[in-house]
Parts: structure tokens; C-alpha cells; sequence
């Protein structure tokens, strides 16, 4: 009997929990789409959304440590993480410096509000199933880092419930390569437990955001995003503590 009161407690305590953690959020979205809004300048809006990114983790007790930013590099990069849960966005624009477009994918276009927020941002989308708008998309982000601009991806595209890192698309690493841009691997470690695919309410954990050396492009064969990729795979697993769920790794 004693055992399942505590149990009850417990489940009772992480609903509660839950649903504060969601009412933060719900803050945070709106003093976000306040600023994205009405702030004048790109770099501007980024530092007024990137606070209130963080304020959500501190309200919502959710520790969180970052390590290595000085391997960001003074100029211009492009940033490569895995992508384990729904907060993922969310850490990155909170805890990574403000000079980056994220990079999204294209079917958020059809959400209005959420489109005009990203763009107000300086976000980049990609059509991942229509193939001439994904050529098109994927020969604008390498003008955009050819042309200097920072950019970040999830380069697994989407994530699952089962914990690992899945399959990397290319639009990443030929971005790095074409527009000669260092490329930082990013393990975000802590999110999964957090609020992974399929469920509703948050729970309490902490996060830990690593930063790892960037690798440079005359670190790899000439315009070899798979060796590029490959590069950065390994130094994220090396981080994260997950298995490689890519199917040449299953082969």
C-alpha cells in the first residue's frame, strides 16, 4: 500500500511537473514571437529569441551545461547536431551565439505562424520530398554559405523514439565543402529524457550541450561530403553515448 501511494505521488508530481513545464513554454513562445516580431535587426531579434529560449530552461528548472564554445571558430561555420527530441530547436537557439540560420525543413511552411517566427529569424528551409524544390532549396543554402552566412542543421533530418543517431543527409557537409566553412559536430545529450517523439508532457532532467573541435574542409578528400559526414559522425558518437542506427552501420 505504502509503495503505491509513493508510486501514485510519483506519477502525480510528473503530471504537475509537466503541465508547469508547458505553461513555460507556452512564455517562452510568445515573448519569442513578441520579439521576432517587433525587434528591429536580424542580430537583434536572434539575442532577444535566444534569452527567451534560455529563460524556458531556467524557469523550468532544467539544468543545463554547456562545454567546449571555444571551439567556435571567429568567423563564419557550419554547425552539424543530433536530433533526439521536440526541444532540440530550442536549445540550440538558446544556447548556441546568435550569427545562425537554422536550417528546417520545408513542410513547416504550411504552418503560417510558425513560418513567419523562422523567417523573422533568418532560418533556412529545405523540401525534402519534392525533388526539384529540394535541389532548388539545396543550392540555396550553399549560396548562402558560399556567401559567408552560418548555418546550423540536424542533419538526420527528423528523429524517433528509439535512442541513436540515424542516417545523415548531405545538404550539411556540402554546404561546409562548397562554401570552405569549418564544420562543428554538436552533441546535445539529456533532450531524449526531456520530451522525446510521442510524448505530450515534458519531464525534469538536465542537459549537456558539447561542443567539439570543428573539422576543416582540407581535413578531407575534395568535395567528399561523405567523408565529410563520416568525420562528424564519428565524433558525435564518440560523445553521445548512443548506438549508429545508419543502415551502412546495421549492414
Amino acid at each position: 500500500m505504502k509503495d503505491k501511494l509513493i508510486k501514485a505521488r510519483q506519477r502525480a508530481g510528473r503530471f504537475l511537473y509537466g503541465i508547469f513545464a508547458w505553461l513555460a513554454f507556452l512564455g517562452t513562445v510568445i515573448a519569442a514571437l513578441i520579439s521576432a516580431t517587433l525587434v528591429p535587426g536580424l542580430k537583434r531579434r536572434r539575442r532577444w529569441v535566444a534569452a527567451a529560449a534560455r529563460g524556458f530552461f531556467k524557469v523550468a528548472a532544467i539544468r543545463t551545461v554547456v562545454r567546449g564554445t571555444e571551439n567556435f571558430p571567429t568567423g563564419h561555420c557550419v554547425v552539424v547536431a543530433n536530433h533526439a527530441s521536440y526541444l532540440d530547436g530550442v536549445i540550440l537557439q538558446g544556447f548556441l551565439p546568435p550569427k545562425f540560420s537554422y536550417v528546417i525543413k520545408g513542410e513547416v511552411r504550411k504552418v503560417p505562424v510558425v513560418h513567419f517566427f523562422l523567417r523573422r529569424i533568418g532560418s533556412k528551409f529545405v523540401e525534402r520530398f519534392a525533388a526539384v524544390a529540394s535541389a532548388r532549396d539545396a543550392r540555396n543554402l550553399v549560396r548562402a554559405a558560399t556567401g559567408g552566412e552560418s548555418l546550423a542543421f540536424f542533419p538526420e533530418g527528423t528523429f524517433i523514439e528509439e535512442p541513436g543517431l540515424g542516417k545523415f543527409r548531405p545538404g550539411a557537409f556540402a554546404a561546409a565543402i562548397r562554401g570552405e566553412l569549418p564544420l562543428i559536430p554538436v552533441v546535445i545529450r539529456g533532450s531524449r529524457d526531456l520530451m522525446p517523439a510521442g510524448r505530450l508532457l515534458p519531464s525534469h532532467g538536465k542537459l549537456q550541450i558539447d561542443i567539439l573541435r570543428p573539422i576543416y574542409p582540407d581535413e578531407v578528400a575534395e568535395s567528399n561530403n561523405a567523408e565529410l559526414g563520416q568525420l562528424a559522425r564519428q565524433r558525435i558518437l564518440a560523445v553521445l553515448g548512443e548506438p549508429d542506427l545508419s543502415p551502412e552501420h546495421a549492414a
